[in-house]
C-alpha cells in the first residue's frame, strides 16, 4: 500500500461529489481539528483505505454499509467553535498540503441587479452638473464658451460622460495673460 501523503506531492485532479450533509460536516470537524485541508484528508483516507489493485480492500468496499466504510462512526459530535463576539471561525483551505489559514470575515448581500444603476454615456446639463460637482449654471456656461465638450441637441446640452472625464483629466491651460505676455 502506499503512503498516506504519496498522493498530495503528485499532481492533482479536481474531484465534486455530493455526499450526506452529516458526513460533510464530520470532515469540516476533522479538518478543524487536525488543522489539516479537506483535500489532504480525503487523500491520505482513500490512499490508506482504498487500493484498486488489491481484491481484499475492493472485497472490503462492497461488503461496507453505505454510510460507514472501514472508518468507524464518531459516536458524538461537538459544537463548532466560536470566535470571540459569537463570529464564526471560518478556515480557508490552500492547495499546498499542511498549509492552513484561520480567520473570519464578513460578507453583505449584493444588490440585486435591478437596484443597481448604470451611468449613462450621454448626460444631461444636471447630470453633468453632478459629474463636475458644479453648478448647472457653470457648466452651461463653459459649455458656451466652447472649454467644456459637449453639444446643443434640440435647445438643450449633452455631454459624453467619457469626453467630460477627458477634459476633466487634462492638464488646466495657462490662465490668460500669463506670464509670457507680462514680461513683455
Amino acid at each position: 500500500m502506499k503512503h498516506p501523503r504519496a498522493a498530495a506531492t503528485g499532481p492533482t485532479e479536481a474531484l465534486f461529489v455530493r455526499i450526506p450533509a452529516e458526513h460533510a460536516r464530520r470532515l469540516d470537524r476533522a479538518a478543524f481539528e487536525l488543522r489539516r485541508p479537506k483535500q489532504a484528508l480525503v487523500s491520505e483516507l482513500l490512499a490508506r483505505y482504498i487500493d484498486p489493485d488489491s481484491p481484499a480492500s475492493l472485497a472490503a468496499l462492497a461488503g461496507a454499509p453505505s454510510g460507514g466504510g472501514a472508518v468507524p462512526r464518531a459516536t458524538a459530535r461537538a459544537p463548532r467553535p466560536r470566535a470571540e463576539g459569537g463570529r464564526r471561525r471560518v478556515t480557508v483551505e490552500t492547495l499546498e498540503p499542511d498549509t492552513l489559514l484561520v480567520g473570519h470575515h464578513s460578507f453583505r448581500p449584493q444588490e440585486p441587479e435591478h437596484a443597481i444603476a448604470v451611468a449613462p454615456e450621454v448626460l444631461r446639463g444636471e447630470q453633468a452638473a453632478e459629474l463636475l460637482q458644479l453648478t448647472a449654471a457653470v457648466v452651461e456656461r463653459l459649455a458656451e464658451q466652447g472649454e467644456l465638450p459637449g453639444r446643443r441637441l434640440a435647445g438643450e446640452w449633452r455631454f459624453s460622460r467619457a469626453a467630460l472625464l477627458a477634459w476633466l483629466a487634462q492638464p488646466a491651460p495657462p490662465p490668460a495673460g500669463g506670464a509670457d505676455e507680462r514680461g513683455r
